[in-house]
């Protein structure tokens, strides 16, 4: 009786995704409030991020890497926001050697609205170096490794050329590219683009909005990863 007591104690400990990261007071604050939305994601929607959890629970099950690669047209909003949500929700959740990279069909340059949504989130992100195209470091706590983020093409020499992922972040990209290659899976998990609120007093409401999207959707998918993984321990 002691041992399924422990077991319990174990499962519901490890629901709160607090241990393992470190993150920054701001940052816990909002994926808090990220999470506590997960109710509020549809059926429909929790349907379309099944592969995306199925994928990244059979990776760590086998004990392999876990690549992701988020691609959209542009690699300029959508793509990047995913790729520092997904490295944030595996390290919230302590899900191991999760990489995540970003690409598009074409390269143009980090948009700053997406990067100020991200710092309103709670990130620190450096001054991005560099004229048409700036790098970024992206963190999710002082200590945290950065993650550098830039815009280029999905083949970029800098993102994995075999056993990843390919995470469709924009219907655009989903039909121009029917095949990725050197990707394991190719999953579909369109968000809309904020760009459509540029230049308008809506524009900082829709990109919060999608970021907050975002985060809740991978958050949930990494909970999802984690309960899957808690599970068979136990087991």
């Amino acid at each position: 009786m002691s041992t399924m007591f422990a077991a319990v104690a174990m499962i519901t400990a490890s629901m709160t995704g607090l241990a393992p990261a470190s993150l920054s007071p701001q940052l816990v604050k909002y994926v808090q409030s990220r999470t506590s939305e997960f109710e509020s994601i549809p059926a429909e929607r929790r349907t379309q991020l099944q592969p995306l959890v199925d994928f990244v629970t059979r990776q760590t099950a086998a004990g392999q890497p876990v690549r992701l690669t988020f691609i959209c047209t542009h690699n300029s909003r959508r793509s990047h926001l995913s790729q520092v949500w997904a490295r944030t929700a595996a390290a919230y959740y302590g899900v191991p050697n999760v990489e995540t990279f970003s690409g598009g069909t074409e390269a143009t340059a980090f948009n700053p609205r997406a990067i100020a949504a991200l710092r309103r989130a709670g990130f620190e992100i450096s001054e991005g170096e560099g004229l048409t195209n700036p790098r970024y470091e992206v963190k999710w706590a002082s200590a945290a490794e950065p993650m550098a983020c830039f815009s280029k093409v999905y083949s970029h020499e800098s993102n994995p050329q075999k056993g990843f992922a390919a995470v469709m972040t924009c219907t655009q990209a989903d039909r121009a590219c029917p095949i990725v290659q050197g990707a394991d899976s190719r999953i579909a998990i369109p968000f809309e683009d904020p760009k459509v609120s540029d230049g308008t007093p809506e524009e900082s409401k829709t990109y919060d909005e999608r970021t907050a999207q975002i985060a809740r959707e991978l958050l949930f998918v990494f909970s999802e990863v984690q309960k899957a993984q808690t599970k068979a321990k136990v087991q």
